[in-house]
Order: C-alpha cells, then sequence, then structure tokens
C-alpha cells in the first residue's frame, strides 16, 4: 500500500479573526439543516446570521457536531436498552401447560 503523506496546515490556514469564507457559509447553512432535526435539547442557541468570523463558524460548526454526536450516542442507548428490556420479556414468559396434564 502506497502512503501518502499529508503536511501539516500552517499557522495562516486558520484565523480565528478573519472574516468568514463563502465555503464556510456554505458549511454553516448545511449544519444549521442538519442541526434543525435534532431535539430540542441538542440545539444550540447560536444565531448563524451574525457568524462574521472564523473562530466564530469554528465554535458553531463545534458545537452543532458534537450535538449530532450526543444524540446518535443517546439514540443507540435507548435502542440498546429497549432490545435488552424485550429480549428479558421474551424470556421471562411463563411456559404454557402441556396438554393432557392436570394443572
Amino acid at each position: 500500500m502506497t502512503i501518502i503523506h499529508v503536511p501539516k496546515p500552517s499557522k495562516q490556514a486558520m484565523n480565528p479573526h478573519r472574516p468568514v469564507s463563502g465555503l464556510l457559509l456554505a458549511q454553516i447553512q448545511h449544519l444549521q439543516h442538519a442541526e434543525r432535526r435534532l431535539p430540542l435539547a441538542y440545539r444550540s442557541k447560536i444565531y448563524t446570521h451574525a457568524i462574521q468570523t472564523e473562530g466564530e463558524a469554528a465554535r458553531y460548526i463545534r458545537q452543532v457536531t458534537d450535538a449530532i454526536h450526543r444524540a446518535h450516542a443517546e439514540a443507540t442507548r435507548q435502542r440498546t436498552k429497549s432490545a435488552g428490556h424485550a429480549k428479558k420479556q421474551k424470556s421471562g414468559k411463563r411456559a404454557k401447560p402441556k396438554k393432557g396434564r392436570a394443572s
């Protein structure tokens, strides 16, 4: 397998005071769309139209990405919990009496 070396980003790659670019604005719009589908408890309170710098964009992107991960982890725990509960109910059922036996 060929190893591809990726250079480290330069110190100029991210400037928290630089005005936000069109690419970041597009990413913010996509994340805002995804955020609207999250339960209310996971949504950020950031007004995205006020984001003007790369630093502000980075904070919003971090918050929404973390919220998406937390929401999915919680949903997985709930699924696992309910699946375990369903298994317990199945195994806890009473056996039906056999025909021909007096109870």
